[in-house]
């Protein structure tokens, strides 16, 4: 028998597609989404990819009044609604964390008065979290073993020596599949508050004996991804500045890596976390397993684009970034049996249509390619760009 499913942030890249497939599956999800400007554009307007059939409530996170007549009449709440962005939350502090943190606190506190007074019948809480609260990602040392490392020192980038080392023999380190028991080092505001919704959901849900998840979220790419947003996917942001004939800007030296991992996975990996009591309480990696570069995510989506500008390593870095950090899935697919359907390669296609639809749309206006330029330039003002210095000759 299907449930009523309340998604936050639902008209959003994620809760579009999981609303989509809960429909599918018998399920009735209700859509509450503020339509930020930054995601959806200056119009506020439903979302052409919305499926009609949808209820789509508007209101902001942080209004107790708009949450509680739905959280009465929900059986399972996803809470995605969040601002994101990396960058963007280094100097938009009290934003970010009224949003996330004050958002979260809000929900929480909706599900707590009809919990406490049997009004509702909510049986599970999900919550997006973020492989950003881990800040640099697992290592190891040859002769030293596994290490979590903090973050290089600006000294050290100020040398363009990109990589990690042990700081008891200096040998380089080597990246390894990050775990949910990894100490959590976050370097950003929105790291931060990432850390501390899943924190929040997950003692609220010990308390009131209302099952809680955490689903932590790797690099996510695909179709819906917002185009408007200057922080949304590198991904994203590559192929719509090749679309506008522009190489793609790269930091450091492009061999960093990540994990990226297709929006229908995300999707596949909340149903099954919804449906299976085994994660409860659990705080669960979602990702492929698969470390890939940015170098390699520009060659792949060069190759499918024909764009043959190699891309522009500026030798720079950004305050707070990491090295590597990639997913250990061991936990999600031992418990929930999951299993990642796309490689980067073969997801590439539907995000280079989407963003093709997305400019036709629009005009080929260059509006992408200014748009990351104004956020590199924002960033650069604020200081949190900064030059390495090349050890390359020339």
């Amino acid at each position: 028998m299907g449930e009523r499913v309340l998604i936050t942030g639902g008209a959003g890249f994620v809760g579009s597609h999981l609303a989509d497939a809960l429909a599918a599956a018998g399920h009735e999800p209700v859509l509450f989404d503020n339509l930020e400007s930054q995601v959806h554009g200056a119009a506020l307007e439903r979302p052409a990819y919305l499926d009609p059939n949808h209820r789509l409530v508007t209101g902001d996170i942080r209004d107790p009044a708009a949450l509680a007549p739905l959280v009465r009449d929900v059986d399972v709440v996803f809470h995605l609604a969040a601002m994101v962005g990396v960058g963007q939350s280094m100097y938009q502090m009290r934003r970010y964390t009224e949003v996330n943190a004050l958002g979260m606190a809000t929900l929480l506190e909706a599900l707590a008065e009809v919990t406490a007074q049997n009004q509702g019948r909510v049986r599970k809480l999900l919550v997006a979290s973020s492989m950003s609260i881990y800040g640099e990602g697992a290592y190891a040392c040859p002769t030293h073993g596994r290490l979590a490392p903090r973050l290089r020192s600006a000294e050290q980038l100020q040398r363009a020596d990109w990589e990690l080392h042990c700081p008891i023999c200096q040998t380089q380190l080597q990246p390894l599949p990050t775990d949910e028991d990894k100490p959590l080092y976050p370097t950003s505001i929105y790291a931060i508050n990432k850390r501390d919704q899943e924190e929040m959901a997950l003692a609220f849900g010990h308390a009131y004996g209302v099952p809680a998840v955490a689903l932590r979220f790797f690099n996510i790419y695909g179709s819906r991804q917002a185009l408007t947003n200057p922080y949304t996917g590198v991904a994203a942001i590559f192929c719509g500045r090749m679309l506008d004939g522009q190489p793609p800007m790269v930091y450091e030296d492009g061999h960093q890596t990540r994990d990226f991992v297709h929006v229908s996975d995300i999707v596949q990996a909340c149903q099954l976390a919804m449906a299976n009591p085994a994660a409860d309480y659990q705080v669960l990696n979602v990702g492929t397993g698969r470390p890939i570069s940015v170098l390699q995510v520009a060659e792949a989506l060069a190759g499918a684009l024909d764009f043959t500008h190699e891309p522009e390593i500026v030798q720079q870095f950004r305050a707070g970034d990491i090295r590597h950090c990639y997913a250990d899935i061991s936990r999600i697919r031992s418990l929930l049996g999951f299993e990642p359907r796309y490689a980067f390669e073969d997801g590439v296609q539907e995000l280079i249509a989407w963003v093709a639809d997305q400019r036709g749309l629009a005009g080929p206006s260059g509006q992408g390619s200014a748009t990351a330029a104004d956020a590199h330039a924002q960033l650069a003002a604020y200081g949190l760009i900064r030059r390495g210095r090349s050890v390359y000759p020339g």
